[in-house]
C-alpha cells in the first residue's frame, strides 16, 4: 500500500495499498501450490459477524492507523509481524499490502476459522473535522474516488488457482469514520478526524487447514493523480492456517 502525507500543516493522508501488474503490461505475481490441490473458495460478498464488508475495511484501516511509523502492515517485508495488533477473538484476519517501494514475500500463520480481508489496491485520505484545514466528511470522501475508475489489472492466485476479477470487491465506506478509534491516550495523532476509502479488496471464507499460497497483483492507469495514478504493488503470501497465529 502505497502511503502518502499531504503538506505536513494539513497533516492529511492519502494512502493506497495494494498489489500489481503494470500498465505497461508486466505479470502480477503468479503464486503456485505449495502442497495438496488448489483451495476452491468463492469470495464473501456478505455481512462478516453480522458486519458489512465495507465497514470491515474501515477496521483495516484502523488496524494499520495504531501501529507506531514506520512499523505499519504494509512495512513488513517478511510477515514477522502478521499477528500483531489482530483481533484474536474477531472472525476477520486481515492482511496488507505494501507501500509501494518494494515486492513483498511473506509468511504468515492464521488461526483456523478466520475469514480474510485483504486489498487489492485501494486510496485511502483523512483530514481534521475542526481547525484551519478542516474537511467536511463530504470533501474527504470526494478524495478517496482517485483512482479507482482507472483500475488496469487486478489478478489474485490461490493455491496456484486464478479468482476470477468478480471475486474482488469494489468497497468504499459509505460514511466518514475515526482513523485513530484504535490508537490509546499515549499513541501520537490527535483529532477528531474524517476519514474514508475506496478501493478494491477480497474477502475470503476460512481456508482449510494446512499451506496455502496467496499472490496478488493490481495497478490504476490515471494519469490525473501523479503521485499514486500509476500505482502498481506486488505481493505474495506463503499462508499456515492453524492455531497459533505467529
Amino acid at each position: 500500500m502505497g502511503l502518502k502525507r499531504g503538506a505536513a500543516a494539513l497533516g492529511l493522508w492519502l494512502s493506497l495499498s495494494g498489489l500489481p501488474a503494470d500498465a505497461a503490461g508486466k505479470t502480477p505475481a503468479q503464486g503456485s501450490a505449495t502442497a495438496g490441490p488448489a483451495t476452491a473458495v468463492q469470495p464473501l460478498r456478505s455481512a462478516v459477524g453480522g458486519i458489512q464488508p465495507a465497514e470491515w475495511t474501515a477496521r483495516w484501516w484502523r488496524w494499520t492507523r495504531s501501529f507506531p511509523d514506520g512499523l505499519q502492515p504494509y512495512l513488513d517485508r517478511d510477515g514477522s509481524r502478521c499477528a500483531v495488533g489482530q483481533d484474536e477473538d474477531g472472525p476477520v484476519w486481515f492482511l496488507a499490502g505494501t507501500d509501494g517501494s518494494f515486492n513483498a514475500e511473506r509468511r504468515c500463520r492464521i488461526p483456523l476459522g478466520k475469514h480474510v480481508l485483504v486489498p487489492l489496491i485501494n486510496m485511502y485520505y483523512h483530514a481534521p473535522r475542526f481547525g484551519r484545514y478542516a474537511h467536511t466528511c463530504e470533501q474527504v470522501k470526494a478524495q478517496v474516488t482517485v483512482n479507482n475508475d482507472r483500475l488496469v489489472s487486478a489478478v489474485v492466485v490461490l493455491d496456484g488457482r486464478r479468482l476470477d476479477r468478480q471475486g474482488s470487491m469494489r468497497l468504499t465506506t459509505a460514511k466518514c469514520f475515526d482513523p485513530f478509534a484504535e490508537i490509546d491516550a499515549s499513541g501520537p495523532p490527535t483529532g477528531p478526524y474524517h476519514a474514508a476509502a475506496d478501493g478494491y479488496w477480497l474477502l475470503l471464507p476460512p481456508l482449510s487447514p494446512g499451506r496455502h499460497r496467496l499472490s496478488i497483483g493490481a495497478n490504476y492507469g490515471g494519469d490525473e493523480d501523479e503521485d499514486f495514478g500509476r500505482m502498481i504493488q506486488n505481493f505474495e503470501y506463503e499462508l499456515e492456517v492453524g492455531d497459533p497465529a505467529v
